[in-house]
């Protein structure tokens, strides 16, 4: 367990994990009410179709269901920057915390409520968990990474492919160009498919074997991921780094008066600072 946190506790290896988990609660949510829960472009086309078709109670549940992933998003961001600002509290972890028992309120109501009913609680709540996990990888790694998702990975995945089989005729093309696929980058974006498309798997088996007690291990997982971010929190803040806030703009420099008495007589240019000799 030990091992897994400190794989776990990179930005790749977070991301991995809650691809992982983003997978398996997809496929458990689709054994339940019949619908996938993890990304939106679907959830949007189906609210067109349902406007144009007059089945306006679909289209209102539609959304329900793209303002739950909304919130949930919203929700990640502000308990992130509260952290933030809030040295008792770890940012990160709070989300993780959260999804986690959002997960075991998922296998509850699954386990206790086996009626129609449970298809206008369960679809917002796993929108709401989707939105909080997506934007909570987003915001550690700099929006370079999404789990609940694979079309961007996809996407990224076929440009590197159509780089790596590109037949470079010359050793330089005719601008000097060379096509070169991102190796490190093709092997991380195989890594964030496969772990999704395993934990589909591993969810759709789970959850069709032992039910809706398959929460619990993934809440246990997002809970072990929670505590080793503020394990590298207390880390990384006690050798002197701070979290970073890629939100945030570098201050700009304050000109001094001089510097603006010179910049007006210029016509707003500011002449270039004299070289040293």
């Amino acid at each position: 367990m030990g091992r897994f946190v400190r794989l776990a506790i990179s930005e790749t290896g977070l991301g991995i994990s809650l691809a992982f988990i983003a997978g398996a609660v997809n496929a458990g949510g689709f054994l339940l009410v019949g619908h996938y829960t993890s990304h939106m472009s679907g959830i949007i086309a189906a609210v067109a179709n349902d406007l144009v078709l007059g089945a306006f109670w679909l289209a209102a549940a539609g959304l329900v269901a793209l303002g739950a992933f909304l919130c949930g998003a919203a929700v990640s961001a502000a308990l992130i920057n509260w952290g933030r600002r809030n040295p008792r509290h770890h940012p990160y972890a709070m989300p993780l915390r959260l999804e986690a028992v959002l997960l075991l309120l998922f296998g509850a109501i699954g386990g206790l409520l086996a009626n129609e009913a449970v298809v206008v609680i369960v679809i917002p709540l796993l929108c709401f968990l989707m939105g909080l996990q997506n934007a909570t990888i987003t915001k550690i790694s700099g929006t370079r990474i999404r789990t609940t998702h694979m079309t961007g990975v996809v996407t990224d995945l076929g440009i590197e492919l159509g780089k790596l089989f590109y037949w470079n005729r010359r050793i330089l093309g005719p601008d000097g160009h060379f096509v070169w696929a991102d190796r490190a980058k093709l092997r991380l974006l195989a890594a964030f498919l496969s772990a999704f498309v395993l934990g589909g798997v591993a969810g759709a088996l789970a959850f069709t074997w032992i039910g809706f007690i398959t929460t619990v291990p993934l809440a246990v997982t997002l809970l072990l991921l929670a505590q080793a971010m503020i394990r590298a929190e207390r880390r990384d803040t006690g050798s002197g780094k701070l979290p970073p806030e890629p939100e945030q703009f570098p201050p700009q420099p304050t000109p001094s008066s001089s510097t603006l008495k010179t910049s007006v007589a210029l016509g707003g240019m500011t002449p270039p600072a004299p070289r040293a000799p």
